[in-house]
């Protein structure tokens, strides 16, 4: 692999750093102002494409804006991991945009500006995890992204969203402070550093002499210092943040805010640890299990919500550990499958969230039982969301499905019997908790409530997006390879495809 120094990769974060202060100019113009979002959008992703087109030929990226202190530096780095999330959140900003039209404007929200503001700046946020060369880098972004959701999660400025809101930044900023500074601090006085280590996932960036003690504390401070990852029991306040728009919780289920914990807990683990580290120590299995609790537990619990966008949340509580699950297992398979996964989750899960508030907006309905025989009158969105919930469960042709293909194998190729169940079970679990939803839907009596004749399709502006995300989830099923090149371009090991 060539490690080439580039000014490129301070294109993406240049453009998603002054977007938001061009949308607060254009306020008093709110197609402009939306017009600016599209734009940003666009340009975001097409100013990735050459890296992606580069790192695929086996480049990788790096570029250091300044250094603070010896060891110390804000940079930048691009390899296959930085791509699939960099792509993916600057690709769904664009859908996420035109369904933002249709949701703010259909329901007349106050402060648009604000919310569009802060909306860019998480994905500023996201871009800079993505792109972050080192964990000083990365733990500035990590906050940014937590800042500037708080006043989308806060947005609706009542009770129940400042309560959300306080939950939300109490539980990312505390284990933030509480956790993942500390690990930053003992990984530099460890290993004298905190770039990520370049090109190979397999040694790490800690010396061999290092006592195992300090190591696993280490990593176990990491673990849960990122608590965007939901990894029970730090997973509460994604439950209580859908008190958001439903834009807001599509993008802290899909595209940024979460995306970020599991993206972060995989590059710590293959960039800062190593698999060859995480074998020695053995600190691979125990986070495995953990995932697989939480996998378990959290779809348990989402079998009992009424609610549905309660019952999504649960959904993403468990399919994020599944990414966890994969990187944790440590073989090349299931790596795969836990990385593919950020992609795979990220496409079909905005679906199902587009799918919820475009329910929401045509009906006011949040709660399961009064939806039977909706899907009559609204059958994209329906057809939509059924498509994402067959990814979830892991159908074929539909990508979830490549997902725990990889993850099964992984978890047959090391013998662990308990992690096998659990991703069999899941799969029971999400059957149980999605299936109803759109059998009834399609096929359910009305409730004597409501009354079916009043209702019709959300607008275009929420509709087509919803229908585009859930067609790619397919098209990435039948045609996985692009992200899958991105994986084997992650140099160290030997992948299985």
């Amino acid at each position: 692999m060539n490690s080439i120094e580039s000014a490129a990769l301070l294109w993406p974060l240049g453009i998603t750093f002054l977007a938001p202060f061009v949308l607060w100019l254009a306020r008093k113009n709110i197609n402009l102002r939306e017009g600016v979002s599209f734009a940003a959008a666009g340009f975001t992703f097409l100013s990735l494409l050459p890296l992606g087109v580069g790192v695929l030929k086996g480049n990788i990226y790096t570029y250091t804006l300044f250094e603070l202190l010896p060891g110390i530096k804000v940079s930048f780095y691009a390899d296959g991991l930085s791509m699939i999330f960099a792509l993916i959140s600057s690709f769904l900003w664009f859908f996420a945009t035109s369904y933002n039209i249709g949701y703010m404007r259909s329901l007349g929200e106050h402060a648009q500006t604000r919310y569009y503001f802060c909306f860019a700046l998480a994905i500023f946020g996201a871009q800079g995890v993505a792109l972050s060369g080192n964990v000083f880098t990365l733990y500035l972004f990590y906050e940014i992204i937590t800042i500037f959701t708080y006043p989308l999660v806060a947005h609706h400025q009542d009770e129940e969203a400042y309560s959300g809101a306080r939950k939300y930044i109490v539980y990312l900023m505390g284990t933030s402070k509480l956790f993942l500074l500390p690990a930053m601090i003992l990984t530099y006085v460890l290993a004298g550093t905190l770039d990520f280590r370049l090109g190979d996932i397999g040694p790490g960036i800690f010396p061999a002499d290092v006592d195992s003690f300090w190591i696993t504390v280490t990593y176990f401070l990491y673990i849960f210092g990122l608590a965007k990852a939901a990894i029970m029991p730090l997973h509460n306040w994604l439950p209580s943040a859908m008190v958001a728009p439903t834009p807001v919780s599509a993008l802290l289920h899909a595209v940024a805010v979460v995306k970020a914990g599991v993206f972060s807990i995989s590059r710590i683990i293959l960039s800062v640890f190593g698999l060859e580290t995480m074998q020695h120590f053995n600190l691979g299995i125990p986070t495995a299990y953990l995932a697989a609790f939480t996998i378990v537990v959290a779809s348990l619990i989402a079998l009992t919500k009424d609610d549905l966008k309660a019952r999504l949340a649960y959904s993403t509580v468990s399919q994020l550990s599944y990414i966890v699950l994969g990187v944790a297992m440590l073989t090349p398979m299931a790596v795969t499958g836990g990385i593919a996964h950020i992609a795979h989750h990220a496409f079909s899960k905005i679906t199902l969230f587009f799918g919820a508030g475009a329910i929401y907006v045509a009906t006011h309905l949040k709660k399961i039982s009064l939806m039977n025989g909706l899907a009559r009158k609204m059958p994209i969105t329906y057809t939509a969301f059924g498509l994402a919930s067959l990814s979830m469960i892991g159908v074929p042709p539909v990508c979830g499905f490549v997902s725990k293909w990889y993850l099964v194998n992984g978890a047959v190729e090391i013998n662990r019997v308990i992690l096998l169940v659990a991703l069999l079970a899941s799969t029971i679990l999400n059957a149980a908790y999605f299936g109803p939803i759109v059998y009834q839907g399609f096929f359910g009596k009305p409730h004597p409530e409501v009354n079916l004749e009043e209702f019709k399709e959300a607008p275009l502006t929420m509709v087509i997006p919803l229908s585009l995300t859930a067609i790619i989830s397919v098209l990435l099923g039948l045609y996985p390879e692009p992200f899958l090149n991105f994986i084997k371009s992650l140099g160290g090991v030997r992948w299985p495809f």
